[in-house]
């Protein structure tokens, strides 16, 4: 099975794709957090790209173009993957394509959380991400055993930058203008399926698990 999980920020798709991940034993592949580790370890690179997020603000597509190729090709994703948080452009699209062209492998379906302004501010206003760890928590929704502190290895949670109120709403419009043409080029490919992201949890697994059993039956 190979998917790739477009919605808007706090739509849920990261949460969504560890759950699917444990139950179709195919890697999640995160655009974020392969960002995100390369920021930490302070590379010339990493530097480039927190310029970018730290504004709410895309890396540059040959960039992250790259990263994903290069991921695709390690021994896990030959069996599968999910893509998430890529790609977020036609050209993204287009690239991604033609590397799959290589191996004869086109992507199954494409699942657009569709997810409204109010919950994605809300969920990623409280996200809470440890320090040492990566764990996510939110205040409200998964709060830790002890505020502030990660129940798996008791690290520090701190708020990321792009996770603030006004960095959240330019994320959300730039997402908007950058997808346009995306959700456009997968519905004309017929492989195009929506889903409620402002459900919880478990319904919006629920109504995933529904959605991978009519695609089995065609």
């Amino acid at each position: 099975m190979r998917l790739i999980l477009l919605g808007p920020p706090g739509a849920g798709k990261g949460t969504q794709a560890k759950v699917l991940s444990q139950q179709f034993e195919i890697p999640h592949i995160s655009t974020g957090d392969m960002l995100r580790q390369v920021v930490s370890q302070g590379t010339p690179f990493g530097r480039l790209a927190k310029g970018y997020m730290d504004k709410g603000e895309l890396v540059p597509d040959d960039v992250v173009i790259q990263i994903v190729q290069e991921r695709l090709q390690l021994p896990d994703a030959k069996s599968g993957f999910m893509l998430d948080g890529f790609p977020r452009t036609l050209a993204q699209a287009e690239a991604l394509d033609k590397a799959l062209q290589v191996s004869a492998a086109p992507v199954d379906l494409v699942i657009n959380f569709h997810t409204s302004q109010e919950v994605s501010i809300s969920r990623l206003g409280g996200r809470r991400v440890c320090k040492k760890c990566n764990a996510n928590y939110h205040i409200k929704n998964m709060p830790p055993k002890r505020e502030g502190i990660c129940d798996s290895c008791s690290g520090e949670l701190y708020q990321r930058e792009d996770d603030t109120p006004s960095t959240v709403m330019n994320r959300l419009k730039v997402y908007e203008e950058q997808t346009k043409e995306l959700i456009g080029y997968y519905k004309a490919k017929g492989i195009l399926r929506r889903v409620d992201g402002d459900l919880e949890v478990n319904g919006a697994n629920r109504s995933l698990l529904e959605i991978f059993k009519k695609e089995a039956l065609k």
